[in-house]
């Protein structure tokens, strides 16, 4: 049948940073499938994950790897084979309880085919040896023959034939059947030490990789608990950061304040263009009347001419009238635009203090997770 798959999830994929082995590198932008394989011809289980046509996973379960739940949503495990370490972000509890379930119920699965695989060998091993008991006995229980030692074949002293008395005499081992079962057994001994020492030398490498995956799990523990202290010293840089935005924001609404003072002015300034405006109508009135009677009356010279002088004077109030017109209408641009100003920098101060004040949120449930699996 080959390799199937037999369990499948969705999940964002991880792997430790190669360089600084303290950061998790997302290998994929979204979430993707994840899914355990079984290969029915080698009896071994597999974790593949493809983005597209790439393969961001591909980890053989092995009887010694572990599968850690280091918080609600997230889990990791080491692969000595890959060098890396692996770490799954699930949408659920849920999910990331079944994956854990299925790794431990994989990797004990792994290890009883890793364990049947090895009685076979012994099996295939231990039969050889018998099988060749079994012929030297056979060749030594053959009546009326006398058969030489053959160096590798264990010997019985004596056979069930002479034991039984089917032979005409008894026939009693000589030195060199001694000499040569003493060398067989000598030789079975040697082979089954060398086999003992085999099986020593695997244990030893399967402690060395228990050993070394403990050793980067625990570079990993040490890792996550560096990131916890960076996260909280940026937490710490954020609450600054906020509290001068707060303050930054009581500023503004100082200055805000300060714009309700500059509207009652702009009111006041109105209404004195106004009354302005009234004084100068009534002065012109008052001018065509002076004008008319200046017309009407030639013999009033006198009084033309201070007529005359009140209406330069008039002129001469009427254009600094008009200059004090001209500064109050700059002066009323000036603190519109001014106004303006102080909205828009609001405007973006506020959005920026949002924009922070989500991120702070973001932090602090990301490190009240943290905190709660740790």
């Amino acid at each position: 049948m080959g390799e199937q798959p037999i369990f499948s999830t969705r999940a964002h994929v991880f792997q430790i940073d190669p360089n600084t082995k303290k950061n998790w590198v997302p290998t994929s932008k979204h979430a993707v499938t994840v899914s355990y394989f079984f290969d029915s011809t080698r009896n071994v289980y597999r974790i593949i994950s493809l983005d597209g046509s790439k393969a961001i996973i591909n980890s053989t379960i092995t009887p010694n790897m572990t599968f850690t739940k280091t918080s609600q949503k997230f889990g990791q495990w080491a692969d000595s084979r890959a060098n890396t370490v692996y770490g799954l972000g699930f949408s659920s509890e849920n999910q990331l309880v079944k994956f854990a379930d299925k790794f431990a119920e994989f990797k004990e699965a792994a290890r009883l085919a890793k364990e049947k695989s090895q009685e076979k060998m012994e099996l295939t091993s231990t039969p050889s040896q018998g099988g060749a008991v079994r012929r030297n006995l056979l060749s030594v229980n053959k009546p009326g023959k006398k058969k030489e030692s053959v160096p590798g074949d264990l010997q019985s002293p004596l056979t069930p034939e002479s034991i039984n008395g089917t032979d005409d005499e008894a026939v009693t081992p000589d030195a060199n059947q001694h000499t040569a079962a003493r060398a067989e057994l000598s030789q079975n001994a040697l082979t089954f030490s060398h086999s003992s020492t085999s099986i020593n030398k695997h244990w030893e490498a399967e402690l060395a990789a228990l050993k070394g995956n403990n050793a980067k799990l625990t570079a990993a523990l040490l890792e996550s608990t560096a990131n916890v202290k960076q996260w909280k010293q940026q937490l710490a840089a954020y609450q600054e950061e906020a509290e001068r935005l707060h303050k930054r924001v009581t500023e503004l609404e100082c200055v805000s304040g300060q714009t309700t003072v500059i509207k009652s002015q702009k009111t006041e300034l109105n209404r004195t263009i106004e009354e302005l405006e009234s004084a100068l109508k009534a002065k012109e009135e008052e001018l065509a009347k002076v004008k008319a009677e200046v017309e009407s009356a030639n013999e009033f010279k006198f009084q033309k001419e201070s007529l005359t002088q009140k209406l330069k004077v008039t002129e001469s109030r009427n254009q600094m009238l008009e200059a004090q017109l001209g500064d109050l209408e700059q002066r009323l641009e000036s603190s519109q635009l001014e106004q303006e100003a102080y909205r828009k920098s609001l405007r973006s101060l506020l959005e920026l203090l949002d924009s922070k004040i989500f991120e702070l949120t973001e932090l602090r449930d990301t490190l009240a997770k943290l905190i709660e699996s740790s």
